[in-house]
């Protein structure tokens, strides 16, 4: 019974607005003097939290991604996706996921691929005939694949809890995070082809398609450099993450040139910023993961899963359902950072592959992102159009349900997600 109202307790608290971290710390230390008396022992929790030197890539990935951002180099992606396919009927929804796509690459964000795309790609779509619903659900659907795309800020503090590999996990998330892009980019084209004032664009020569391959390949080539380095043994994820930013610097410096000193000094303070806020959450993450095991809430699921004779498919069955429905209400991070120390144990006795199942996490997260009531996506989406969130949500169900297909596919064969990692020599 205590255990219901530490939790319930804690969803009351992020309901009611709290910031993650403070609601994360205030649970832990309420069970901490209930349990113990005191909160002495909160201080080395916290720094065995931060002492983990897999922390320095979430700076180094996010000082990537806003460079990047700031170069501007989004505009010279999405008209290369349009001149490659947006001559096509409904191509333009096509490219505006094959940009979602290498975008996400960049960012690592879901929220920030959605509001950068979203921007320049909905009232293009609109204008070349898309029903308004359907721009807006690819847009919330393209934003989703920013978690499960390496580099993924969310894989990251998956990562960083289980004690599983950045490397492999970005390598597993690939295969299946192209799988999802194809179907939503085939499911936009098929819904743009099934309206009769859906029109395309001039299809663009030759010229003008060397042109924009030319001057987004900087930006194409950034992908390739980090994940064929991670493949090949070249270096580590964080070794990747420094690189990335290098390669970054020099391409909004010295190509696109377009970045100044002041400029600069904005992405190290969102830089900054971002990773103050990460790093105190990770360390209210390390405090309740303590508070949860001294009120003995994951020997308590183990014995359940004992007792009802769960297998491995009825226990990820339950975690994923679970998942789903705390993803309609509550943040990402939060879900990662409350959920993973509960069941890793139970993982762990049922020989479940963190790696396999960091993916599927992965996959239901973006489901969360557009889900109502507090889908993010959902609400950026609302933000750059001003529509109602209703169509908004019309829009994105359809991908909602490709998200579930999908979900169920990677639970089916956990290949598609392990052989990646197994071939680049990853111990799993």
């Amino acid at each position: 019974m205590t255990i219901f109202f530490i939790l319930v307790f804690l969803v009351i608290l992020l309901l009611l607005g709290l910031p993650l971290f403070a609601a994360l710390g205030l649970a832990s230390i309420t069970v901490l003097m209930i349990f113990e008396g005191s909160i002495n022992s909160m201080a080395d929790t916290i720094f065995a939290s931060l002492n983990n030197p897999l922390l320095a890539t979430i700076p180094m990935f996010a000082f990537m991604a806003h460079v990047m951002i700031k170069a501007k180099v989004v505009d010279d992606l999405y008209d290369m996706c349009n001149k490659l396919v947006g001559h096509i009927k409904g191509g333009l929804g096509f490219a505006t996921m094959l940009a979602c796509t290498i975008f996400s690459t960049i960012s690592g964000s879901s929220v920030a691929t959605a509001l950068t795309i979203g921007s320049t790609a909905i009232p293009q779509m609109q204008r070349f005939g898309y029903r308004k619903r359907d721009t807006y659900g690819i847009i919330a659907a393209g934003g989703t694949l920013g978690i499960l795309i390496p580099p993924s800020g969310p894989m990251i503090l998956y990562a960083i809890v289980s004690d599983v590999s950045i490397g492999a996990l970005f390598l597993a998330g690939l295969l299946p995070g192209l799988v999802m892009a194809a179907a939503f980019a085939f499911y936009s084209w098929f819904q743009a082809n099934r309206h009769a004032e859906t029109t395309s664009q001039e299809q663009a020569n030759i010229l003008e398609v060397f042109a924009t391959l030319r001057k987004a390949s900087w930006a194409v080539m950034m992908p390739p450099v980090i994940l064929g380095g991670i493949y090949l043994g070249v270096f580590t994820a964080a070794e990747a993450a420094a690189i990335g930013g290098v390669y970054a610097l020099f391409v909004a410096l010295f190509v696109y040139r377009n970045v100044g000193l002041r400029d600069l000094a904005d992405c190290v303070f969102q830089t900054m910023r971002t990773s103050a806020m990460l790093f105190m959450i990770i360390a209210g993450a390390g405090m309740f993961g303590h508070a949860v095991t001294i009120i003995r809430l994951p020997a308590e699921i183990m014995e359940a899963v004992t007792a009802l004779g769960l297998s491995q498919a009825a226990f990820l069955l339950v975690v994923m359902a679970a998942i789903f429905v705390l993803g309609m209400f509550l943040e990402t991070i939060a879900i990662i950072l409350i959920t993973t120390p509960i069941i890793l144990p139970a993982l762990i006795a049922l020989d479940v592959n963190l790696v396999w199942y960091g993916v599927m996490l992965m996959v239901n997260l973006e489901m969360a992102l557009i889900t109502p009531p507090v889908g993010m996506n959902l609400f950026v989406i609302r933000g750059i159009t001003g529509a109602p969130l209703f169509e908004i949500m019309l829009g994105a169900l359809p991908y909602v349900a490709l998200l579930i297909a999908g979900l169920f596919v990677m639970w089916l064969f956990p290949s598609l997600s392990l052989w990646l990692p197994y071939a680049a020599g990853f111990g799993l």
